[in-house]
């Protein structure tokens, strides 16, 4: 691990002697890579289809400070990124090798870090995607392997965020999904897609059940996007006497320009026979993440993001204890606001504060008493080739 940090700074420090000399010579040396990490083709940006490798790399360091106490295992409550309360951590350090041809394509992606550690599989903990896929048809795709989400705003790579955290609702959010993709880039405006995985946020089968999905995206124009993708999947244990089927939506917007950055993202599911009053019952829980930045330049930026999560039969959060030790639901809110200054191109510098509050129960712990908020702080720095 440790000679890999080293290869890895290294070639950091190279990529930063080739930016500048790329700006001399006029060359684009980087891309604004926020909401890439969710695209539904990620393929579909990639410029070079001639079959070449390439290899890129990315490295996110943090400090941060929550009002909550740590849990047992280090970690604050709902961990991904920066989940270590005071303490500096390194959040990501991966590498990255895509091959993309008229007909056949591959993604490797092999990481460490706090996040992997604190939210990750167990069962490949080293691997954040590996999928290859080849044409069948002129714009078909078929695509198998291990893939990162297609689901939801953000991603668990902070520089494709546009805040530092992730909200609550991309927590609950699959972060992994193992199977096969069919997609149809029919233009560079739409794309559509059909999935089969495990299950619903894991690499491994845990029952056997499949998940099955479909996606589309629509761009009308180069600056907007609009997405949806479902799925639907029963995570209910192999011998358990009922099944609890999970009807998941996920609607997103993006708009990306010069000066603003927005995002909208709205969810809503439903899973049978899970309303904690009455499990004969359909339950149902929604969630809504709005972000927005503006840059003052090229360099610095401000951010602002809200979220909603309104679980209360716990489709998707499992057991969460109250001070009284009851079984409660998520209802939360929250709010983020930051700054960002990116010394080249390729890179970020973020600072920002964030509040959750769990309205209607005490979940957290805050100067070891009960509380219903959770005040953060976020500093973290990150550079990728």
């Amino acid at each position: 691990m440790k000679k890999w940090l080293v290869w890895c700074i290294s070639l950091c420090f190279l990529q930063v002697v080739y930016a500048q000399r790329g700006r001399q010579h006029g060359h684009k040396d980087s891309i604004d890579l926020t909401f890439n990490g969710t695209k539904i083709n990620p393929y579909q940006q990639e410029f070079d289809s001639t079959g070449k490798w390439q290899v890129s790399g990315y490295v996110d360091a943090y400090y941060s400070h929550y009002s909550d106490t740590s849990n047992g295992n280090g970690f604050q409550k709902f961990p991904t990124i920066s989940p270590r309360n005071q303490q500096f951590g390194l959040n990501i350090i991966q590498l990255s090798a895509k091959y993309n041809s008229a007909k056949f394509r591959s993604t490797i992606t092999l990481f460490g870090g706090d996040c992997p550690k604190s939210a990750w599989s167990s069962d490949y903990n080293y691997i954040q995607e590996a999928n290859l896929g080849f044409n069948l048809y002129k714009k078909l795709w078929l695509d198998m392997g291990f893939f990162r989400t297609h689901i939801g705003l953000e991603s668990i790579q902070a520089r494709e965020n546009i805040t530092m955290s992730l909200a609550t609702t991309t927590y609950f959010e699959p972060y992994y999904l193992s199977g096969a993709k069919l997609t149809w880039q029919q233009s560079d405006r739409l794309t559509l897609q059909l999935n089969v995985f495990n299950s619903f946020n894991q690499f491994v089968e845990t029952n056997k059940n499949k998940a099955f999905g479909f996606s589309m995206s629509y761009a009308p124009t180069k600056k907007l996007n609009i997405s949806y993708s479902n799925i639907v999947c029963d995570e209910s244990n192999a011998t358990a006497p009922i099944h609890q089927t999970r009807f998941y939506n996920n609607f997103c917007m993006t708009f990306k320009s010069t000066k603003w950055v927005l995002g909208l993202e709205a969810n809503y599911g439903l899973q049978a026979h899970s309303s904690l009053s009455d499990p004969s019952q359909m339950a149902m829980m929604f969630s809504s993440i709005v972000a927005v930045k503006y840059r003052f330049t090229p360099q610095l930026a401000s951010y602002v993001r809200g979220e909603l999560f309104h679980d209360p039969n716990e489709i998707l959060t499992g057991p969460v204890l109250n001070e009284n030790h009851a079984i409660v639901g998520l209802e939360i809110v929250g709010m983020t606001a930051g700054i960002e200054f990116k010394p080249i191109p390729n890179s970020f510098v973020r600072i920002e504060c964030r509040a959750l509050s769990n309205y209607n129960q005490h979940i957290f712990q805050y100067q070891q008493a009960p509380s219903k908020i959770r005040s953060e702080i976020n500093f973290g720095m990150g550079v990728w080739f």
